[in-house]
């Protein structure tokens, strides 16, 4: 290949300049002039049934007395709450396990990350085993404004 074949190809390549790509950089958001390829927002996610909107009802009020922000639970940790509640043998509501798992949250937590916590909590008549260990995540939200989500720990 030629030298200006070679010089031509690489002209086209990147036609910005470095002082333009630290611009950027600078800026605060790399990625700012780049396309949305997909996004899945929390919205959605409560929508389709895999989040659990726990600002509902009694369980928000339990919600406001621990935490500031919305919180929200995968699928899997509902169904648990729920068997648990279900279950006649135990005389649980809903409220009660969630101020039970929010107070675990806060006095008995090991950091994972740094935005993420472990804790675990008893919860009676959800099936055989009675320890639970979940995680605590707080990000952003649909609009960047800081959302918390109650997890299994292999769950993102």
């Amino acid at each position: 290949m030629s030298n200006e074949k070679i010089n031509a190809t690489n002209q086209n390549r990147d036609s910005s300049s470095p002082s333009e790509a630290r611009q950027q950089h600078e800026s605060g958001n790399p990625f700012a002039d780049c396309v949305v390829i997909h996004s899945y927002t929390r919205k959605q996610a409560i929508d389709d049934g895999f989040l659990v909107d726990l600002m509902q009802n009694e369980m928000g009020e339990v919600c406001r007395q621990h935490y500031k922000h919305p919180i929200a639970c995968t699928l899997p940790i509902f169904e648990i709450i729920l068997k648990a509640v279900e279950n006649p043998r135990y005389c649980n509501d809903y409220a009660g396990i969630l101020h039970d798992m929010l107070y675990m949250s806060r006095v008995h937590y090991q950091f994972h990350g740094h935005t993420a916590r472990l804790f675990q909590v008893i919860i009676k008549g959800a099936g055989r085993k009675s320890l639970y260990t979940f995680k605590l995540v707080c990000h952003p939200g649909d609009s960047g404004e800081p959302v918390m989500t109650i997890m299994l720990p292999e769950e993102d």
